[in-house]
């Protein structure tokens, strides 16, 4: 199958075409602007200059569903839903958390994603790995940075923006523990995919239904009651 793969969760943009388990072509955007202005070009740039590809050669279509930036990913979500109903193909969503953690699937150490949530808060979720293969997962949480280094038993890889934020914590609480480079800390789109590759029947599967995943309430719910939509 091939499938293209987005994530707007945060401020950059992750793009990737997928055939079976192997790279097409990726590419990644630290853009400024929202990315409403400039993701559908990119998408075109990406199928056609890049993968030699039309969109009616994609088999499915996926997208990092949150946590993560509220505008971001209701961006980002409606176009994948957009392109898959236009072309009559599966719409898939997968964690934020896991498109960065499945960075990590050959880690020996546990993994503990920590992607910050401002107000001195980070969604957070750790992995155990074997080998590639996905042994464990916590559930997704919005906690402090402390209450995320006590999920963690023993010397773990850290990631994902928030354990560069918060640093400073982790090295005093964390013990013998490391900290990835920053540059894999964003949503990869490919490592999308992998994820999707530890479930069984993933096209069929309730979990990866193509909606928002926010963790917790907006700014604006929690001033004036109003949804997330």
């Amino acid at each position: 199958m091939k499938f293209l793969c987005l994530s707007t969760a945060e401020q950059g943009c992750s793009l990737a075409i997928i055939n079976g388990d192997a790279p097409v072509c990726e590419e990644f955007w630290e853009i400024r602007q929202t990315h409403s202005k400039r993701l559908l070009t990119m998408i075109e740039h990406l199928l056609e200059k890049r993968a030699g590809m039309e969109l009616s050669d994609i088999d499915a279509f996926i997208a990092a569903k949150g946590p993560g930036s509220f505008t971001g990913l209701r961006i980002g979500i409606s176009v994948i839903k957009g392109l898959a109903f236009a072309m009559g193909k599966p719409g898939i969503g997968v964690s934020s958390l896991d498109g960065i953690a499945f960075r990590f699937a050959y880690s020996s150490m546990p993994v503990c994603i920590m992607m910050d949530a401002r107000r001195n808060e980070v969604y957070c979720a750790t992995y155990q790995f074997d080998n590639g293969c996905l042994v464990f997962k916590s559930r997704e949480k919005v906690v402090s940075p402390e209450q995320a280094v006590k999920m963690t038993k023993g010397p773990t890889l850290f990631a994902g923006s928030g354990s560069k934020v918060y640093k400073d914590i982790i090295e005093q609480t964390a013990g013998q523990s490391l900290i990835a480079h920053s540059f894999l800390d964003s949503v990869n789109a490919a490592a999308l995919v992998l994820s999707l590759s530890s479930n069984d029947n993933f096209l069929d599967n309730p979990k990866n239904i193509l909606n928002p995943s926010y963790i917790r309430k907006s700014d604006a719910q929690l001033r004036h009651g109003v949804r997330p939509v």
